[in-house]
């Protein structure tokens, strides 16, 4: 586990292992240097004023290319065989340095097909090839053969192994600054003449002068995708809800112009909210899971070691480099190389990131307002050395995915808090519906029940005036001298006829309060429904003949017997039968139906009454057996009634315990009226 500081001290370390190599190649260079001493004849000196012009031409050229070139880094790939003919040699190699003068950007070979080799891809023996000719200070590395060179058995087996018997090799500096190595290699010993090492640093400015160009160009093109990334980063942000893709944007963007192998993001979950700020003191329990991830690998190709490990969840406590990045925040995690750690240094580290496929690995803590969020994880397969660009870079990401997160995590609050308070105001508006329902329903109630008293006051008025106004004439006529016999008798017939009809209502009144009030007293007695039918029959049509009524009777042969109160039962089939007469059209018939049925284990009595007239609408049906409720339009034409029989069938009937139901529909045989039938249900005990 390495932060930023650790790496300077590998570095260092690495350092002095290759001034060691340089120091022992340099000692070894200068011996071979002291025994050649050339001999300058008048040809020699021509052959060498020649070749110095094609060296001089060879750096012009090269600068020449680098200025016309739109693409100075596509020249620089060229430079390692151009320079590799110029001076007859197999192999050449030229290396670009970053700024801080420790670091191998990139390095172009030849032979082969001109590719840029990044540093963690360089083969090791030219690595430290490269390091010992920046170590040689001003003059240039020149060994003449390798395998004399004491520098480690297994460094002479590599170094014959690459057919690298003779190295020459210069840094190239522009501007005072050291930008790049440049190294001449022979399969065979050889020794370098001084005009060489002269030639090859008389090339260098111009070598210089290119690695310069193409590190401006790749700079510029470099700090290009770096902003792209984040501009598109922060439209993806500014533009879009998604925090999922956001997240994906983000790791991909970033792995892709990093060229990392695997890229994640991994998100932490706190068990305790009031502990989300990071303590060295104390470490919250959380758990970290795989948000996201991205990886260059394909799983067909053999990669099973790196299967997705998205959703992937373990605790904070469980990996040391977490727990290290969590207590360091808001600094990075750098590891250059696993090999640099201890077995037990790496074993507390999650299975997630694993080391063994992946020893280069950059986790940068995701942080706003002094909590840790989650962690960005970028992981290579071989060593890489972080540039200070690219962790620049991924600090930008960080701070700009930190705020995406941290405002997701607040809209989601916002939201849950928004559908709590809508929640609770739909409740408390339903509470409000139904008790405005509710108060609604009393009120009509309330009106209904006015209305009611109101007709009930009107109704029980005429029905009281009516009555006292008869009487009232009929005593006036009785106090007139000398009113024959047959006048008086007449006017008394109208005095207790009238009366009687206010007695009944009083009593009605009163038989309905105390049924309602359950004072009344079941009288129960043996009847003959059939005879008690066959009385009322011939009241009823002695009473309808007026109107031109007819009473049709059905009922069984035999005798009706049940179990009952007589007078109740009477009182109910008078009120209906008076119902059915005084709603019926003229020259009708009312029909009376008697029949025996058993539900169940209990036989009952069922007698319906039905007529032909107005008929009653679905709504009035419900409402008609409620006390003073008459039907509509019965006023305008004069039908005389209270509004309480029904009430008091409904009240007697329950007193019996039977049932009594009404219904109204259209008669198929009278024209433009209904018929009209009340069923009555009662237990034949």
């Amino acid at each position: 586990m390495v932060n930023s500081r650790q790496k300077t001290k590998l570095t260092t370390r690495k350092k002095d292992r290759a001034i060691e190599l340089a120091e022992t190649i340099e000692s070894f260079a200068s011996r071979q240097n002291r025994c050649f001493d050339p001999v300058l004849t008048p040809e020699y000196a021509y052959r060498l004023m020649q070749q110095d012009s094609d060296y001089f031409n060879l750096g012009q050229k090269i600068i020449q290319k680098m200025l016309n070139s739109p693409d100075p880094e596509t020249v620089l790939l060229e430079l390692p065989g151009a320079i590799a003919d110029g001076f007859g040699v197999e192999y050449c190699l030229i290396a670009t340095i970053a700024s801080d003068a420790a670091t191998v950007e990139t390095a172009y070979w030849h032979p082969g097909n001109p590719v840029a080799i990044q540093q963690d891809r360089l083969n090791p023996v030219l690595s430290h090839l490269v390091k010992a000719t920046m170590l040689a200070r001003k003059k240039p590395l020149a060994i003449a053969d390798t395998g004399a060179v004491e520098i480690g058995q297994s460094s002479v087996d590599a170094l014959e192994r690459k057919h690298f018997a003779a190295v020459l090799g210069t840094t190239t500096k522009f501007q005072g600054q050291v930008n790049g190595v440049m190294l001449l290699m022979r399969s065979r010993p050889y020794d370098w003449t001084l005009q060489q090492k002269e030639q090859l640093l008389a090339l260098s400015d111009s070598i210089a002068m290119a690695i310069s160009q193409a590190q401006l160009h790749r700079q510029v093109r470099t700090s290009l995708q770096h902003q792209n990334l984040l501009n598109n980063l922060t439209m993806a942000i500014r533009s879009s809800t998604d925090m999922d893709l956001i997240l994906k944007l983000a790791i991909d963007s970033t792995a892709r112009t990093l060229g990392v192998d695997r890229g994640l993001i991994l998100l932490l979950k706190y068990t305790d909210p009031q502990l989300k700020s990071h303590s060295k003191e104390r470490l919250p329990r959380a758990k970290v899971t795989v948000a996201c991830e991205w990886s260059a690998f394909d799983q067909s190709q053999g990669n099973q070691n790196l299967g997705t490990l998205l959703n992937q969840s373990f605790w904070l406590s469980e990996c040391v480099l977490c727990q290290q990045t969590f207590n360091n925040s808001p600094a990075l995690t750098v590891i250059a190389d696993k090999s640099d750690f201890k077995d037990e240094q790496t074993a507390g580290i999650a299975p997630i990131f694993a080391q063994n496929v992946m020893p280069s690995l950059l986790l940068v803590p995701l942080e706003s307002k002094d909590t840790v969020l989650g962690f960005l994880v970028l992981q290579q397969r071989l060593p890489r050395v972080w540039l200070k660009e690219e962790l620049e870079l991924v600090e930008l990401v960080s701070a700009q995915l930190s705020i995406a997160i941290l405002g997701s995590q607040m809209q989601r609050q916002i939201l849950a808090l928004v559908e709590e308070r809508t929640t609770h105001l739909q409740s408390n508006l339903a509470v409000q519906a139904k008790w405005y329902e509710k108060t609604r329903q009393q009120l009509e109630q309330q009106r209904q029940l006015n209305q009611l008293k109101d007709e009930f006051i009107d109704t029980v008025s005429h029905e009281l005036k009516t009555p006292l106004t008869k009487m009232r004439m009929a005593i006036q006529n009785l106090r007139r001298p000398a009113l024959p016999a047959d006048k008086q008798a007449r006017y008394l017939d109208i005095l207790e006829q009238q009366c009687n009809q206010e007695i009944n209502l009083i009593q009605d009144l009163l038989a309905l309060q105390q049924l309602e009030s359950k004072k009344v007293r079941l009288q129960v007695q043996r009847v003959d429904l059939k005879y008690l039918i066959g009385d009322l029959a011939q009241s009823f049509a002695a009473t309808w003949a007026d109107k031109g009524l007819t009473l049709a009777v059905e009922s069984p042969e035999r005798s009706l017997m049940l179990q009952t109160d007589l007078d109740s039962l009477t009182r109910i089939l008078q009120e209906l039968l008076t119902n059915a007469g005084k709603y019926s059209d003229p020259e009708t018939t009312v029909n009376l139906k008697v029949a025996c049925q058993v539900d169940g284990q209990s036989p009952q009595i069922v007698v319906s009454v039905s007529n032909i007239g107005a008929g009653i609408s679905a709504p009035e049906q419900t409402q008609i057996f409620e006390k003073f409720r008459r039907g509509q339009g019965v006023t305008s034409q004069a039908i005389a009634g209270t509004g309480l029989g029904l009430a008091l069938v409904k009240s007697l009937v329950q007193h019996l315990n039977g049932t009594i139901a009404v219904s109204s529909s259209p008669s198929q045989q009278y024209q433009d009226a209904w018929e009209t039938c009340f069923t009555l249900s009662l237990p034949q005990m």
